[in-house]
């Protein structure tokens, strides 16, 4: 018998359910997959949110950088999606957010492209990221 205690938790769009040997994340392409760190699922998820998006996204870390990526973004390229000078300035935008609390950054010379970000944290040992989607003001 274990004395684990059970847990059951909803993020960004999925499940995570601890397990006497990990943590599980539902759905997932391989439903036996166990994660060992509740981090290591939370990070599967975030990386599935971002690939589920239709517009471009991403997920920017402390240092500014673009830790990961969609396709759209992948296709057009990071200095198109965010230019490299803005990603410190986005980034410090989700330090003050709470849960589920987001804001837009409108960049300068872009006139119908703005960034929703959201802070999240992923590890408590690296604090926030910032999940940054692209949308469109021109609707």
């Amino acid at each position: 018998m274990s004395d684990r205690l059970g847990m059951v938790c909803g993020f960004l769009g999925g499940t995570i359910i601890a397990v006497d040997s990990g943590y599980k994340v539902f759905p997932h392409p391989k439903p036996e997959k166990v994660y060992n760190r509740l981090s290591d699922a939370k990070w599967f998820l975030a990386l599935k949110w971002c690939d589920s998006l239709s517009t471009s996204a991403g997920i920017i870390n402390n240092t500014g950088e673009l830790a990961f990526f969609n396709k759209i973004v992948l296709e057009t390229g990071e200095e198109n999606f965010i230019p490299q000078q803005y990603r410190l300035d986005i980034f410090a935008l989700c330090l003050p957010l709470q849960p589920n609390e987001k804001t837009i950054y409108r960049f300068p010379l872009k006139s119908k492209q703005d960034l929703e970000i959201q802070g999240l944290e992923i590890d408590s040992r690296y604090g926030k990221v910032a999940l940054v989607n692209e949308i469109d003001r021109s609707i």
